[in-house]
């Protein structure tokens, strides 16, 4: 028995233990101490670490109109993006679950943007929003390529939406495909037979069958869309007057820039608290309307 039990955790050990050693040093370490730090007063640099209790949290919440300004940025955008994404990554999903020649191609090219990095996507579409749609606008006079995309709250503000639909939709497409698929053939061969139209069958039977797909397509651009960074960097820069600063930007600028690193770990925890309780909830909601074959 002693020896059959030792097996076993030889077993686990050499198999389960560098995981848990790299998430611990990686992942759980680092969430520790900056918890830690949040409740602290430092640059990021000096040895000189004060203890400051909970009035980083207070100065956040109560006094700091740059991060609420952020976190509403943020917000709206998050609504904006996880409504086009999987809207869009879900009409292309189902157009490319019907038959014919050049599905198959069509699908690699709309992936293919996801490929990309955020930091060189965010430059790419700096180049093209600035001089490729002002040079079509110079020679098609028209309003939409004319717009200074990068110049003016709205307008930047929409530039961020376009770049992260083009960015993420391909991805939940391929994810949603996966659960096309897998709704069963026989379920809406016999709704047609009974007269059901493609509007109903979509609606009745294969909506309710996807929920579990689009419950882990919702959870992935909700957490996306919230930690948008690197596409903000390098796009916008928060700009212009950090009127499209998110808050993982706020965060970044505010310890990274500004010094102000136990601050900066303070923000970040309690923007790691509102996501939890944001993607908990639309978990918990979209696993109710969930149907089991």
């Amino acid at each position: 028995m002693r020896k059959w039990l030792l097996t076993n955790w030889m077993q686990e050990i050499i198999f389960l233990g560098p995981a848990v050693l790299v998430y611990m040093l990686i992942i759980a370490l680092p969430f520790v101490l900056n918890v830690y730090y949040s409740f602290t007063s430092w640059n990021g640099v000096s040895g000189n670490i004060s203890w400051v209790g909970l009035d980083n949290f207070i100065y956040v919440l109560k006094k700091d109109a740059n991060f609420g300004h952020a976190f509403w940025f943020t917000a709206r955008f998050t609504v904006a993006v996880v409504a086009l994404t999987n809207l869009v990554g879900f009409l292309l999903a189902y157009a490319l679950t019907h038959a014919f020649k050049t599905r198959k191609l069509l699908r690699t090219v709309f992936f293919v943007p996801n490929v990309l990095g955020g930091l060189l996507l965010g430059f790419i579409w700096q180049f093209i929003f600035v001089q490729g749609f002002a040079a079509i606008g110079r020679m098609t006079h028209s309003a939409f390529f004319e717009l200074p995309w990068l110049g003016t709250e709205n307008t930047a503000f929409w530039a961020l939406v376009i770049v992260f639909l083009w960015h993420g939709a391909g991805y939940v497409m391929v994810i949603y495909i996966a659960g096309l698929t897998n709704v069963p053939k026989d379920m809406i061969e016999a709704a047609t037979i009974d007269g059901a139209n493609r509007l109903q069958v979509l609606r009745s039977i294969i909506l309710p069958l996807i929920m579990p797909i689009t419950t882990v397509c919702l959870f992935l651009t909700i957490s996306w869309a919230f930690k948008m960074f690197d596409i903000n960097f390098s796009l916008t820069k928060g700009g212009p007057f950090n009127s499209t600063e998110s808050v993982a930007m706020n965060i970044y600028n505010e310890a990274f820039v500004n010094n102000n690193y136990g601050l900066g770990t303070a923000k970040a925890l309690l923007f790691f608290v509102a996501v939890a309780v944001i993607t908990a909830l639309q978990v918990s909601i979209t696993k109710r309307k969930e149907v089991d074959l």
